[in-house]
């Protein structure tokens, strides 16, 4: 199975511990990136979405290049409006060998009650690429704890499910 190679290796020492490449961003909607109801439109916040999985990933591999290659279901569970804070939390769950999954939480803060609701998670797979835009090898991810092994087996059993809806295994 994929994650005995991962595992394994996880227990190396030239593995990375998912906080060293762990972001955070918080940004302020604006009248631009909603529509005229003041609804924040979904494109703007899957591009932050994007934005801070990459970051993630950036961390993780070092000098590769990293390019998004899907974005699970996002789904909005609440809406964003103009004025809200946009806060995007996003973590290292699983890596396989230059296929990363990071995990991105969003919350919208009412900065007028300083109430904050889960918006949504998006679960976004990032692929690392050496200068010739080949895939190449990322670093193995180091499982500190009880959460962090089931976060990796989680990821490991979507890129399964991604793999397989994808035609590549069977």
């Amino acid at each position: 199975m994929l994650g005995q190679y991962c595992l394994m290796n996880a227990q190396n020492k030239n593995g990375k511990h998912q906080i060293a490449s762990k972001a955070e961003m918080t940004v302020m909607m604006l009248p631009s990136d909603a529509n005229p109801k003041g609804n924040v439109f979904g494109g703007v916040i899957l591009k932050h979405v994007d934005l801070i999985a990459g970051l993630v990933a950036k961390r993780h591999s070092g000098r590769a290049n990293v390019v998004t290659a899907s974005i699970d279901r996002m789904t909005f569970l609440k809406p964003v409006f103009i004025g809200n804070a946009l806060i995007l939390s996003a973590r290292l769950n699983y890596v396989r060998r230059s296929s990363m999954e990071v995990e991105v939480n969003v919350e919208s803060e009412d900065l007028d009650d300083n109430t904050v609701v889960h918006a949504g998670t998006a679960f976004v797979t990032m692929v690392a690429l050496d200068k010739y835009g080949k895939p190449t090898d990322v670093s193995p991810l180091i499982l500190e704890n009880e959460d962090d092994k089931r976060r990796f087996h989680d990821g490991e059993l979507r890129m399964l499910s991604r793999l397989k809806e994808a035609g590549k295994i069977q």
